[in-house]
């Protein structure tokens, strides 16, 4: 794989966390106060992080970030909905990450993919226990 392909899937996984970072930090100032809505934002600084850390590795190999993103899918205005989509998102990124863990050769690459794969999990593990909190409410 070329340095040029990896800048562009590098590229392609800064805009799907600042496309996140934006969803997350919405719905959370339409979320009431609560357990959910303080998870959310909390996890829109995370996907920030994630976006600073691609940001290094793509100008690192000489690239640019690019902030070109499609329209915003928030996923409705009820937490239900909300919480749905975040679930979706993370599952995403999630098949993603990992196909691109296997196939990219660069090591510092992988390794930062690893820890934000870790941090995916996480954050949907955390999205769906809010999910299933509400249905046992």
């Amino acid at each position: 794989m070329e340095q040029k392909e990896i800048i562009k899937l590098l590229n392609d996984n800064f805009v799907r966390e600042l496309e996140a970072a934006m969803i997350y930090t919405r719905n959370y100032f339409i979320m009431k106060d609560c357990d959910p809505s303080r998870v959310t934002e909390a996890i829109s600084v995370d996907e920030m992080r994630h976006m600073w850390w691609l940001a290094d590795l793509i100008t690192k190999r000489g690239g640019k970030p690019t902030m070109e993103h499609k329209e915003l899918d928030f996923g409705g205005d009820d937490l239900k909905s909300m919480l749905e989509r975040q679930i979706k998102l993370e599952s995403d990124g999630i098949e993603i990450y990992i196909q691109q863990i296997e196939n990219i050769p660069d090591e510092e690459v992988v390794g930062v993919l690893k820890h934000i794969l870790d941090e995916e999990k996480r954050h949907r593990k955390e999205f769906r226990q809010r999910l299933e909190s509400m249905k046992t409410d």
